[in-house]
């Protein structure tokens, strides 16, 4: 009995060592797009705001949680603020409301969760991991979608909550002029982490591009476009003009590039990330894998992100250049 004893104090004190000395990380983003010369001021919210959802996700992964838990977390905190185009700040529909996507993945299991077309969910990254976890199904749309996150008492807002000033200005420019600007049209949130205990996740959320036609879904949803998360290989989120990444299937295709070809992470975002261009299309990821190596590319002017490592400071940056 006492070496039986012995053995599983042995056991439980080299996983614990293992965790302990395993690299975990985070990496987030806020969208890509026609980002140029913010005025200082704003450049402080928007790194302020980084820096909080990073070092959240990252305190978590610290004290040992999971990633998924970390994912979830960070894009909470760019959920709530309105400086992105996800949840509070989402951009608005033709007939100016807020349409909402999400998507979650556990790189562990390969469980994903998400949700498209609402309008009442505070937080759509909550609703998306409450499919994942609490029904048979990847994905779930518009009043239905709400009716189940009822069940689970997910919160819910007045569709007004969305809509902020900046937002509705935007939007009756664009009404007016009926012009499809970069600049307004995409920008979504996401992040990436790495646990203690190697396990992967990605999410992904987002309002949708401005002034989008009635019953659009872009990238953000679908699982394999503009998230995926696969503990074999890397867990990705992307940002950008949704319709090519669908086509392309950016996420799971960086995944396959590692798994069929061999490539490293950051040959695998590159080459993708080149097709993206070659085919008109715009936009990024941010991408970490199963060893703690994290890929940030985009082909823009500019892309919202940082990322926080085990032993390292925390990074965010905002234009190509930088």
């Amino acid at each position: 009995m006492r070496i039986l004893i012995r053995i599983l104090f042995f056991i439980l004190l080299s996983i614990s060592t293992i965790a302990q000395s395993a690299k975990y990380g985070i990496v987030v983003h806020g969208g890509a797009g026609v980002i140029k010369n913010l005025p200082p001021d704003k450049e402080k919210e928007y790194i302020s705001k980084l820096s909080e959802a990073i070092e959240a996700g990252y305190k978590i992964l610290e004290s040992g949680g999971s990633s998924l838990d970390a994912v979830t977390k960070a894009i909470n905190i760019l959920e709530d603020s309105p400086l992105f185009n996800a949840g509070k700040g989402a951009v608005l529909t033709e007939n100016g409301i807020a349409e909402l996507d999400a998507s979650i993945m556990d790189g562990k299991t390969l469980m994903a969760g998400a949700v498209a077309g609402v309008h009442h969910v505070k937080n759509p990254i909550n609703l998306a991991r409450l499919i994942m976890e609490k029904s048979p199904h990847v994905m779930m749309i518009g009043n239905g979608a709400e009716e189940f996150g009822k069940l689970f008492n997910i919160e819910l807002v007045d569709s007004s909550y969305f809509i902020t000033n900046e937002r509705w200005n935007q939007y009756l420019k664009m009404k007016q002029e009926y012009e499809k600007k970069d600049v307004e049209k995409h920008g979504t949130v996401g992040a990436v982490a790495l646990d203690k205990y190697g396990n992967l996740a990605a999410g992904t959320s987002t309002g949708g591009m401005m002034m989008k036609k009635f019953g659009r879904v872009g990238d953000s949803p679908i699982i394999g476009a503009g998230t995926y998360a696969n503990n074999n290989t890397c867990a990705v989120s992307g940002t950008g003009h949704g319709e090519y990444f669908i086509r392309l299937g950016i996420a799971r295709d960086i995944s396959s590039l590692m798994e069929y070809k061999n490539l490293s992470l950051s040959d695998a975002v590159k080459e993708v990330i080149n097709k993206l261009t070659q085919i008109g299309g715009t936009g990024g990821v941010i991408a970490i894998d199963k060893s703690g190596n994290i890929a940030i590319t985009f082909n823009t002017d500019g892309m919202f992100r940082g990322y926080l490592l085990s032993d390292e400071k925390i990074n965010i940056k905002i234009y190509k250049e930088e």
